[in-house]
């Protein structure tokens, strides 16, 4: 008589990818893998013999260990609770981190954007000395001769942090008693950050941390150039899709907050040891860093208390701009190197907006504009004749893929563009792939389809009698993608719940929009530009999104992508001090509105709603 478990289908959430499969009990993650249509690394092929295709359990019930992976797996990593996709079985509905390098494809992540665009005034300097070897006739310390000689040279005499002193000794001996100071900007003489062999280029990190996306850039600081660029998935995700739910994580763990903070400087190490790796370059060039993000992903990743901000009035703990040592954080740069976080707005206003109408320029232009930076939480900017309103929409994480039936983040295989033509649905998958599910912008383009098409209607509901409209129970959808076309031989569909996914989402960016434009009482008509920011809005079909009224009804001419330019405008403040204090002056000017108190927001709200 067969096992009733075997028949037992279990959940199983699959991140960052950001997919959800069944499967029965019994199989393992790297059957659910597969089910997903997620490649993951396996070069053994399942057998366990080569640890590779390893994933990070977060929630449920699994199988014990195996002696293959008592085998393979480090001390390290099972001390750390790592498993391998192979022979781990769930025993439960379960979630689990895939771990990047267990991913034969990767998320794609946006990482371009305007260029840094400033002369390099960097607040730290690289100075050169040479100085005499140390002598029974002359008994100076280290520090003493090293700072004689920049005084002597200009007229200024640095402190050296304890940080800059363990190697300092053998450094200068191996050297030759020549080395170039990485010297930072303090008063009154300012602080060696960093001690490199003469000559050695001193870098800088910018970072943008969002909540489902890292942007990272290594600058030369003398240049201004940037060398390299990384990304990852915010490893944040895994424990809650939007700030809300991790601050939640946070006030609900005793070590939420520490576990958080760790998982991003963790990510954050391995890409600036990838970038350092890619230019033939060491951490310990790395002599400044500028980190922007949401408030939330501020203060997460500053060690800050986050639980203030999911409660009425949402306060952050501080707003000013704020500097740490980088090693406080846990981040692996030059020893005395410091984190830059320029100043926030309000509660989920943060320095990535702040950063963002940097680099475009809104805070300072004489045409009306509104700039947009979408994602999980939206964020939005209004300029007119010198004055600028901000406020942050909860648009959610449906435009990531999640809460949509095939939902999945922008990884190969994802839809990102829908055309509906003569009844047929053109499809394209990132990578030029089968698709194996749609992400945020392929949703879009497909709800906006559905409108024009008439297959559904401004309230959002199917027509039952349209074309490859079905149905499961009492749940309508649309067939976007029958099964023999699938990378895992599934139909992929667009449901009426998704449809209202989409509106939620879009309404709330709508309502913000309008809300500010009421504020400062300017029509449609006189927005002059209309500026998109951010990974998302890189890959949306602007004609889809004023389709479905997520933007105002503007000439197409009007809107601008900017790709990632809260990452430029975090390199503005890496490579100039002057940008730094400009930007601390920005967060200063702008008049914040919260919508959840505003009179009108449930009324546009409400409105927004309808296509």
């Amino acid at each position: 008589m067969p096992d009733p478990m075997s028949r037992t289908i279990l959940h199983v959430d699959l991140e960052p990818i950001g997919r959800r499969v069944q499967i029965e009990a019994g199989q393992t993650l790297l059957d659910a893998a597969r089910a997903a249509g997620i490649k993951m690394v396996a070069v053994c092929g399942g057998e366990g013999w080569c640890h590779t295709c390893v994933v990070r359990p977060l929630t449920g019930q699994f199988s014990d260990l195996t002696q293959p992976e008592q085998d393979e797996l480090s001390a390290k990593r099972l001390s750390a609770g790592l498993r391998l996709a192979c022979q781990a079985k769930p025993r439960s509905d379960v979630k689990v981190e895939l771990l990047p390098e267990s991913l034969a494809t990767q998320q794609r992540l946006q990482l371009e954007g305007q260029d840094a665009g400033y002369a390099p005034a960097s607040l730290v300097e690289a100075i050169d000395v040479t100085i005499a070897p140390a002598t029974l006739d002359d008994l100076r310390a280290d520090v003493t001769r090293l700072q004689d000689a920049v005084q002597a040279s200009t007229g200024c005499r640095p402190t050296f942090p304890h940080a800059s002193l363990r190697d300092l000794s053998g450094q200068l001996r191996a050297q030759q008693w020549t080395a170039r100071l990485g010297i930072r900007q303090a008063p009154p003489d300012g602080e060696v950050v960093a001690v490199r062999a003469h000559g050695t280029p001193l870098l800088g990190l910018a970072v943008d941390i969002g909540t489902t996306k890292i942007a990272a850039y290594l600058v030369e600081l003398a240049t201004g150039r940037t060398l390299a660029r990384a990304g990852a998935v915010n490893p944040q995700v895994a424990y809650g899709e939007d700030v809300i739910s991790r601050i939640a994580y946070a006030k609900v763990h005793s070590d939420g907050r520490v576990v958080l903070q760790a998982r991003v400087a963790e990510t954050l190490n391995g890409l600036v040891a990838a970038m350092c790796t890619e230019i033939g370059a060491t951490r310990n060039q790395v002599a400044d860093s500028v980190v922007v993000g949401n408030t939330a992903m501020h203060h997460l990743f500053a060690g800050l208390p986050v639980e203030q901000l999911g409660q009425v009035p949402f306060v952050p703990t501080i707003s000013d701009p704020l500097d740490v040592r980088a090693g406080d954080l846990g981040l692996e740069l030059a020893p005395g190197a410091y984190i830059h976080f320029p100043a926030n707005i309000a509660g989920f206003v943060g320095s990535d907006h702040v950063a963002m109408a940097l680099s475009t320029g809104v805070w300072e232009t004489d045409r009306t504009a509104v700039a947009v930076d979408i994602g999980t939480n939206t964020e939005v900017t209004l300029a007119k004749g010198g004055g600028k309103w901000s406020c942050s929409c909860a648009s959610g994480p449906a435009f990531e893929g999640a809460h949509i039936r095939d939902g999945m983040r922008a990884a190969p295989g994802a839809i990102e563009r829908v055309q509906i033509v003569d009844g047929q649905p053109r499809l394209k998958a990132i990578g030029d792939q089968p698709p194996i599910g749609i992400c945020g912008s392929g949703i879009i383009d497909a709800v906006a389809e559905l409108l024009r098409t008439g297959v559904i209607d401004r309230k959002g509901v199917l027509d039952k009698q349209a074309p490859r409209v079905d149905r499961e129970g009492e749940m309508f959808y649309y067939v976007l993608a029958v099964p023999s076309t699938t990378g895992h031989g599934r139909p992929i569909v667009v449901s009426r719940k998704d449809i209202n996914e989409i509106q939620l989402a879009k309404a709330a960016i709508r309502a913000g929009i309008d809300i500010l434009l009421s504020e400062a009482k300017v029509g449609y008509d006189e927005i002059d530009d209309f500026i998109v920011a951010g990974a998302f809005g890189t890959y949306l079909d602007i004609g889809s999104t004023v389709r479905t009224g997520m933007f105002p009804p503007l000439p197409l001419d009007r809107f601008k992508q900017v790709g990632n330019a809260a990452g430029a405008g975090a390199r503005q403040m890496l490579i100039s001090a002057g940008r730094r204090s400009v930007a601390a002056g920005l967060a200063r000017q702008v008049a914040y509105v919260e919508l959840t108190v505003h009179p009108e927001f449930t009324r546009k709200y409400l409105h927004a709603m309808y296509f």
